[in-house]
Formats: C-alpha cells, sequence, structure tokens
C-alpha cells in the first residue's frame, strides 16, 4: 500500500479515536443471537402466538425488509462519502416505475436493470445538486422525491394507462422472478417449526424462512452486504470514499479527488434504492402501484442510523422492522399484542442495567412502562388495528430514541465543500 493511501487511511480512522467500542467477537454475537431467540421462544410459550417464529413469518419479514435494507445500504454508501441522501424514497420511486415499464414488456431482469438505473439517475442528480452546485442536501433530497412522485404520475398517463391491465396508478402485471426451495431441508424444518417446542422449533422456523420459497434477487441483495463491506473498508477505494465523509479537505491534500468520489457514492446509493424499488414492484407484488414505497425510503434511513452507518448494523435494523411489518401480515393483532410482553421483559433487563450503572432515573422510567406493557397485556386479547398498522412506524421511533446516545456519523457529514480547500 503507497504513503499516500496509508496516511488517507489514519485520516479514515482518527476520528474513532477515544470514542470506538470494542467489537464483539464471533462466540459472543452468536450467544445474544441465541439468547434474543430464547426471549421469542419464552414470549411464544406464554402467549400462544405460535406464528410468531413461523416459517411464513420469517420468510415474510425477510422480503419486507430486503427492500428497507437496499434502501438504507444505499444510504450508507452516500452518507460514507459526507452526502445526505434524504431523497431515498424519491429514488426507490423511480426505481419501482422503471422496473415495472420494463419487466412487464421485456421480463423481470430487464426490468431490476431499469429499475437501477431509474434510482442511479436521481442519485446522480442528487450529485449534481450537492456536490457540484452545493445544494443544502436536505433540500436537494425533498425536491428529488417530489420530483419522481411527480414525474412517475405523469409517465403513467401515457405508459401504463395505454396497455393492456394497465391503468394510470399501477402496471400491468410482471413475469415473476424464481424463487428457491431447498428440497427435504424446507420440509423438514417446516415440521419441526410445527411441533412448538421450546427453542428448537422456534430455531427451525427460522432457518426454514431462509430456505424456503426465496427470490433470486433477494439472494442477490443479502450478498450485497457483505460486498459493501469489503468495498468500503478492506479496499483502497473504499478508504478514500470514507476519508470524503472524514475528513475531504485532508483526502483533498492527499490527492484524492473528493468530487469523483461523492459522485460514485450517491450514484451507487441511488442505484441501491432504485434496485430496492425494482424489487416492491417485481418480486413483493408483481405489479407497480403509485405510492407502493409507503415511506421505506426514510425507514432504510433510519434502519442505516439505527445501524451506527455500519452495513451489519443497517441489515439489523432493516430485518426489525421487516419483521414488525410482517407481525401485522400474518396474525395481525395477536401477534403484535405478543410483542407487548417482548417489551415488557426487554424493559425489566434494562432496569437491571440501569440500577448496575447506577442511572437510578432511566430505570424508573424503564421500569415504570415495563409495568404498562404487562398491565396492557394482561388485560387485553388485541391490539386495535390502529396500533397494529402502526406497529413498524412506533418501532422506528423507538429504537431510533434508544440507540441515539452510540451513534457516531462520518465527521463531515452534509457539511458543504469546495474543491480547492485543501490545497
Amino acid at each position: 500500500m503507497s504513503e499516500s493511501t496509508s496516511t488517507v487511511t489514519a485520516a479514515a480512522a482518527a476520528p474513532k479515536k477515544g470514542g470506538g467500542r470494542r467489537r464483539m467477537s464471533l462466540p459472543v454475537v452468536l450467544l445474544i443471537i441465541a439468547g434474543g431467540l430464547a426471549l421469542f421462544s419464552l414470549v411464544r410459550v406464554i402467549s400462544g402466538a405460535d406464528d410468531l417464529t413461523s416459517v411464513g413469518q420469517v420468510s415474510g419479514a425477510l422480503q419486507l425488509a430486503v427492500p428497507i435494507g437496499l434502501a438504507g445500504l444505499g444510504g450508507l454508501w452516500s452518507e460514507r462519502a459526507g452526502v445526505v441522501n434524504i431523497g431515498l424514497e424519491g429514488m426507490m420511486i423511480m426505481g419501482t416505475w422503471f422496473g415495472a415499464w420494463a419487466g412487464y414488456q421485456w421480463g423481470p431482469w430487464t426490468g431490476v436493470a431499469l429499475g437501477i438505473l431509474g434510482g442511479a439517475l436521481g442519485g446522480l442528480l442528487h450529485a449534481l445538486m450537492t456536490v457540484t452546485f452545493n445544494v443544502n442536501h436536505i433540500v436537494s433530497g425533498v425536491a428529488i422525491t417530489i420530483l419522481a412522485t411527480g414525474a412517475t404520475r405523469y409517465l403513467s398517463n401515457f405508459t401504463f394507462a395505454e396497455a393492456e391491465g394497465g391503468s394510470s396508478k399501477q402496471s400491468p402485471r410482471i413475469e415473476a422472478i424464481d424463487r428457491i426451495t431447498v428440497p427435504g431441508l424446507s420440509d423438514g424444518l417446516s415440521d419441526l417449526q410445527g411441533k412448538h417446542w421450546f427453542f428448537v422449533s422456534d430455531l427451525a422456523g427460522v432457518l426454514g424462512g431462509l430456505v424456503t420459497g426465496l427470490s433470486l434477487l433477494t439472494v442477490v441483495a443479502l450478498l450485497l452486504i457483505p460486498a459493501t463491506w469489503w468495498v468500503l473498508w478492506r479496499t483502497a477505494f473504499g478508504l478514500r470514499l470514507r476519508s470524503c465523509g472524514e475528513n475531504p479537505i485532508a483526502a483533498e491534500s492527499l490527492g484524492v479527488n473528493v468530487y469523483k468520489y461523492k459522485y460514485i457514492a450517491v450514484v451507487v446509493s441511488g442505484a441501491l434504492a432504485g434496485l430496492g424499488g425494482a424489487f416492491l414492484a417485481i418480486v413483493s407484488t408483481g405489479i407497480y402501484q403509485e405510492g407502493q414505497t409507503g415511506g421505506r425510503g426514510y425507514i432504510g434511513l433510519a434502519a442505516m442510523i439505527f445501524g451506527n452507518w455500519m452495513p451489519g448494523g443497517m441489515a439489523l435494523g432493516a430485518g426489525l422492522f421487516g419483521f414488525t411489518d410482517s407481525l401485522k401480515l400474518r396474525g395481525g393483532a395477536e401477534n403484535v399484542h405478543a410483542m407487548l410482553l417482548l417489551l415488557a421483559i426487554l424493559l425489566v433487563a434494562m432496569v437491571i442495567w440501569q440500577l448496575y450503572r447506577k442511572k437510578y432515573v432511566s430505570a424508573v422510567i424503564a421500569a415504570a412502562t415495563s409495568a404498562v406493557l404487562f398491565v396492557w397485556y394482561g388485560f387485553t386479547d388485541a391490539l386495535p388495528s390502529q396500533f397494529v398498522d402502526a406497529a413498524p412506524y412506533v418501532t422506528t421511533l423507538l429504537v431510533l430514541a434508544l440507540s441515539a446516545q452510540r451513534l457516531r456519523m462520518p465527521k463531515a457529514d452534509g457539511m458543504p465543500y469546495k474543491r480547492g480547500q485543501g490545497k
């Protein structure tokens, strides 16, 4: 590695000094996962909500999490280079429309390619506005979302509206992408899950959801998470890109073309969001419908923040939001009602932790909230439909509120930069 690259590496890593956290080893991570699954199993047994960790629930959660995860992954690329991308929702909208428009005419994989291109065009416009013309990143992102909404509505009037089986607000049916089910293993895990044994059946349900009816595009999306980690954290290209989000002036002084890396990052960001939109239209529903993104671009941004601008954490956040979204589709009120018990137990654990840290005010608040949830769970059998529908969004707010104290965004994220400042 050259001296320049080594210096950039040091510059990118420098902000972690004093505020970094020790990385957990793999055995510790696996132990935490096992503990979480055991807690879910306990809640399932007590509540009787057997669909909580079923194969169908996990499979549905994965499908719902993928578009959110792709949007979050796009946000990670952009913000690691120092550009806030609140326009992810608009880029997803572009992906849904272009993906459906090409998909119903020339096949689903062509639709995927055009969906990526549509999102990338939105990313290019955002990069042009924020990097070249120094427009406020939030203003540019909101403008792109409004533009995407209006443009797709206008285009639908003389494309989908004139196609057989389409209308001004939806496309004709799109051919499905092939799905993978592992023979034998899928059926065996499904049978084991159906026995409702403590922990064993829950583990079988989780594993079964990962090998049953898995779209090929889902596999591609999952592979993009480790691929992003490798590119951004294990290559010289990634180090230079991240240095643009930490200290662009220092990076420029070391010979990094900051504009180029910001442009690449934001265009890739748009492409990933577009892929998420294409997934919604082609895999999730098989049809384009106006407004079908439903704020998933913003939830993806929240997942990225929850994940502390890291691919693994972002994937965990997307999975959480996908899971809560799936709860209302399978078992609805019963499943979300069981989650009250889960939250109450988690708050009891938080009380113990806060007392250990001698933070008595936080412990009292957590204890009071836990008591309210236990009472709410004990005196009700189901939750109102309005609460069930709002569960994913309430989860988003709660998770961000609870994780806010440990977050550290890239140091120069959202800050204006002009070429030549490092000379």
